[in-house]
């Protein structure tokens, strides 16, 4: 507590990007056999009323959930449910490592969204490390060799659309705030987890030909005690790691803590190894470091905006 500002907001992201993938692990962990609806309701349940108190701790007051702008947060909540959707598909088929530096080519549609959609003047160095990027992609993706997954492809997916929903939150942030903004992302989560649930809950449409299917369309099944632990737990890590990052951002500048949220890819590659044994091949690892070092680039750039990239994250959660 009586380290620098800076040093603690460090910290604080640092400790909440580890605890976040704990999340990742019990997932992918669960995800052979029970539906993801079913864990993100549970989930959803469970971080509700820390969300709340969280609204009410940075916020001050309850009265910033029901501002005019609801219907937007619901709206870009929707988005983030589809991006991490996506996402977390990708993760029950790739090795954790892959998935995650995968989904970290969100800097680089970020760029790309803020040149198409806000019309934000992009550096002729920002576009050669969004080109450099998207070649790391290729490498870790393999298209067209016998080791490609199509499934490679949800993460990517996933980066897209939580890129599209960090530009969305740039004016909204200006009236909302990040922990009203969360909340509504986690009643998306909640709504759309209980649709999944009322189509494929009963287990009918169940399709096993392949993991990231399996995990989306099998039905409901009675959790054993530490199973349904798990689930809940998702919840409050959630709602824990949240408050890690938003503090971080409270606390200490953008530019100086978000290259940090990089330390995610230590912790998928380290669980990947620990419990299922995977270890990315060279060109994987090669693909991971183009990504990363372009992701970093791009994020150290005045264009692009990383507090919006971490509310991004806020929301999700």
């Amino acid at each position: 507590m009586r380290a620098p500002t800076t040093s603690r907001g460090i910290l604080a992201l640092v400790a909440g990007i580890a605890i976040f993938s704990v999340q990742d692990l019990i997932l992918k962990t669960l995800s052979g056999d029970y539906p993801l609806h079913q864990a993100m309701v549970l989930r959803s349940l469970t971080a509700l009323p820390f969300h709340v108190l969280i609204v009410w701790w940075f916020d001050g007051r309850l009265g910033t959930i029901t501002t005019p702008g609801w219907w937007k947060m619901l709206l870009r909540g929707a988005l983030n449910f589809a991006a991490y959707t996506a996402y977390y598909l990708g993760l029950a088929t790739l090795p954790m490592a892959n998935t995650v530096a995968l989904f970290f080519t969100a800097p680089l549609f970020i760029t790309l969204s803020a040149a198409l959609i806000l019309g934000e003047r992009v550096a002729a160095s920002s576009a050669v490390a969004v080109g450099l990027g998207f070649a790391g992609v290729l490498l870790i993706v393999k298209p067209g060799s016998s080791g490609f997954e199509l499934a490679a492809l949800l993460p990517i997916l996933g980066a897209l659309g939580y890129a599209v929903s960090m530009i969305v939150a740039r004016p909204m942030g200006r009236t909302e705030t990040a922990a009203a903004m969360a909340f509504w992302g986690n009643i998306c989560f909640l709504i759309f987890a209980l649709a999944l649930s009322a189509v494929f809950g009963s287990g009918a449409l169940a399709e096993t030909s392949h993991p990231a299917l399996a995990f989306l369309t099998r039905g409901w099944i009675v959790p054993t005690p530490r199973d349904l632990a798990l689930m809940a737990s998702c919840g409050v890590i959630a709602a824990v790691g949240l408050t890690l990052l938003t503090q971080a951002y409270r606390i200490a500048p953008s530019s100086a803590v978000a290259p940090f949220e990089y330390s995610f890819m230590f912790w998928g590659v380290l669980w990947g190894w620990l419990v299922w044994g995977d270890n990315p091949d060279a060109w994987a690892w090669a693909g991971i470091a183009v990504i990363v070092g372009a992701g970093l680039y791009l994020i150290r750039q005045p264009s692009t905006a990383a507090p919006e990239r971490t509310a991004a994250r806020d929301a999700a959660s």
